[in-house]
């Protein structure tokens, strides 16, 4: 889908403090590597859902036995602990792409690998060709990189991606962006030869690395988009919500100033697009559905929380302790699980509503909110959920909180809480569409957009 051009990425790069030339000793490493392993039982809602014991603990002395270096740097330490806490298959137990690493090399004259790739049905095609070898052409089926087939460099790079699934896997490593992570896994090279699969023959071509900050990042766009925007096609309204958070009041006015557009241009169709979608906070995706909705819902049928120690000095430290939902955390015994019930929330006023047709669009891009709302909607029967499956889970471990390991200070989220899809059914999935269409590439052909409004028009 089509996107703005933005170096929002390299700004946060270009201001984040730590540096990459920071080296920590291998005691120092260890030391941070239990930490996290012993924390994680405690702080992680249920770290073995997706993966038994066994095998996290058994992943998790092959990492430490890896380490053999009398130092690491801040990159290397960080890909260490990716390594353990993605064993636990959880989307928001997980552990950041090393920024400030990656700054310290782009101020260093970094280069990147030349091309952002969309991984589909176990294939892999270009999605952006940054280089000037014309002969990449977006679309293109690259099926081995210096003759290691494409399949194992991304299988070297999951273990550095927190997700439930393979497919969720994929996903994230295209919202990070391969050139990053395959710099992170790999290291610096400043060529390379790619194979393309043309007519069911491979072609090897030559082509050299790209300057990070001049000719990848400043020129490309992140994936996700916190564009909020309203526009019309003929008998339809098409509202892109942007993400869930930000200024609430600033967003209930937007979403007011939308609606009442809607009305006076009296369009039949109402599309929402969730897709490329970071989510954020109920309180955004609730009031964007009392605008269509007929009776009161709740965003999940069930939510618990697990506090623990570790929680409880978070929530001293960041949040105000007189909430409800923050000081029952605190007057709950550590280790302990229980449920916080979420009210009912109501239409809007009849006269406001919007009463015809609404269509949800999603991707595999529709990430924590934004997948738990079009579950929602689709539950309730409030529209018609149009794309493909989303990667993250609507019935989901969530309800992220972070700390930090002690020598190292690098960051953990964990999630600290239980989400039940308002259907009731726990099932290992993301949100399936009623309407299937593909997503390819994720670039600026919108295929599900131009199909639904086809398909729309033809009714």
């Amino acid at each position: 889908m089509k996107k703005k051009l933005t170096s929002s990425f390299l700004t946060l790069v270009l201001s984040t403090g730590l540096l990459f030339s920071q080296n920590f000793d291998k005691k120092s490493i260890l030391s941070d590597l239990d930490f996290l392993h012993n924390s994680l039982e405690k702080t992680h809602y249920n770290l073995y859902a997706y993966t038994d014991k066994k095998a996290f603990t058994k992943n998790y002395l092959e990492v430490k036995k890896s380490i053999t270096h009398d130092s690491l740097n801040l990159l290397q330490a960080v890909t260490v602990f990716q390594q353990v806490i993605s064993k636990a298959n959880t989307g928001h137990a997980e552990i950041d792409f090393p920024i400030s690493a990656y700054k310290n090399y782009a101020l260093n004259g970094g280069t990147v690998f030349p091309l952002e790739i969309s991984i589909e049905e176990g294939n892999v095609y270009i999605r952006k060709n940054f280089s000037d070898n014309n002969n990449l052409q977006v679309g293109g089926e690259v099926v081995a990189i210096d003759d290691i087939e494409i399949e194992k460099i991304i299988a070297k790079i999951h273990p550095q991606l927190s997700a439930e699934t393979p497919y969720f896997k994929n996903a994230k490593l295209e919202f990070w962006s391969f050139p990053r992570l395959y710099w992170q896994v790999y290291g610096r090279k400043d060529s390379f030869t790619i194979s393309i699969k043309r007519a069911e023959k491979v072609i090897d071509i030559e082509t050299s690395a790209v300057d990070l900050i001049n000719d990848f990042e400043m020129k490309r766009s992140e994936i996700i988009t916190s564009n909020r925007f309203l526009k019309f096609y003929e008998t339809s309204a098409y509202l892109k919500p942007g993400n869930f958070n930000g200024d609430e009041n600033a967003y209930k006015a937007f979403i007011d100033s939308v609606f009442s557009e809607i009305k006076t241009k009296n369009k039949k169709t109402l599309i929402i697009d969730l897709r490329n979608n970071a989510g954020g906070h109920n309180e955004f995706s609730d009031y964007l559905v009392s605008y269509f909705a007929e009776k009161p819902f709740k965003w999940n049928s069930k939510f618990t929380i697990k506090t623990s120690q570790t929680l409880k000095e978070q929530t001293r430290l960041n949040n105000d302790t007189t909430d409800l939902y923050f000081k029952e955390i605190l007057e709950h015994e550590n280790g302990e699980i229980y449920e916080y019930p979420f009210e009912n929330y109501y239409p809007q006023e009849e006269s406001k509503r919007f009463a015809g047709e609404v269509y949800v669009l999603i991707n595999r891009h529709s990430y924590s909110m934004a997948a738990v709302t079009a579950a929602m909607i689709q539950d309730y029967h409030l529209a018609t959920i149009v794309g493909e499956q989303t990667g993250d889970f609507p019935t989901l471990y969530a309800s992220q909180f972070q700390y930090s390991l002690p020598k190292t200070k690098v960051t953990i989220k964990v999630p600290k809480g239980y989400i039940i899809r308002p259907n009731k059914k726990e099932l290992k999935q993301g949100v399936i569409p009623d309407i299937f269409i593909k997503d390819h590439l994720v670039d600026e052909k919108d295929e599900i957009l131009k199909e639904l409004l086809k398909r729309i028009q033809k009714n």
